[in-house]
């Protein structure tokens, strides 16, 4: 009964919080999160070494953070979108959905942005774009409605504020928002209806192709910059 109770807990976000917790301590230690070098050591997203072969740059940077502030209010936001819709999503879909949104976030910042970056926000703006899927799909649900209209109010405030902010990685976040929509569609929730099938299928491969433009456009872009072709 106990470890039943314990897996209706959000253990998938206790484990992302405490996967970069942890990275972040090794990296204070270790140099200092704020040293590009330890960064970049850590598996910051780092387009020359993407370029590379090291992809798995594209899913690292989300358990890395630069400077305490930034893991703090990524790990209270992760925090408490995570225990809401790791309830509705469940642990493996909720895992997929923030891993996959990373990803497209981080590849989106590959193609658009030269800068060494880091942090769980893209993954955080899969989760903002997850919520609106919710709102679509269960307009007659009080509850999820107004989780929605919340995390909206969320991303227009941290949209704006990336506007105005110049050291804010506005493509991986918009990349991450635009994954965490499609994703969440293509995965869906548990047990779902006969007609949203063709549903998942539409998104789930709209999701797969704009990785693949993504792809394509950051190792162009990173070759001109690099080898100037």
């Amino acid at each position: 009964m106990k470890i039943k109770r314990f897996f209706r807990k959000p253990v998938v976000t206790y484990a992302f919080l405490f996967i970069q917790i942890l990275a972040f301590i090794l990296m204070t230690l270790d140099g200092g999160s704020t040293n590009t070098a330890t960064l970049v050591k850590y598996g910051a997203k780092f387009n020359p070494y993407i370029l590379f072969g090291e992809w798995w740059r594209l899913i690292t940077p989300i358990f890395l953070h630069i400077g305490f502030m930034h893991l703090l209010m990524n790990s209270v936001t992760l925090y408490y979108l995570g225990e809401q819709l790791e309830s509705v999503f469940g642990h493996l879909r909720f895992a997929g959905i923030y891993l996959l949104s990373g990803i497209a976030g981080n590849l989106a910042s590959f193609a658009f942005s030269d800068s060494i970056s880091a942090g769980a926000s893209t993954s955080l703006f899969g989760l903002f774009g997850t919520a609106i899927m919710l709102g679509q799909t269960f307009k007659n649900n009080p509850a999820i409605q107004q989780i929605a209209k919340s995390f909206g109010t969320l991303i227009i405030i941290n949209i704006v504020f990336g506007v105005f902010s110049s050291s804010i990685d506005m493509a991986g976040h918009l990349g991450g928002l635009a994954g965490g929509f499609l994703i969440a569609h293509a995965i869906s929730v548990p047990n779902p209806m006969k007609h949203w099938r063709k549903k998942r299928i539409i998104y789930g491969s709209l999701f797969v192709v704009i990785i693949i433009i993504l792809a394509l456009i950051g190792y162009l872009s990173a070759s001109t910059a690099i080898f100037g072709l």
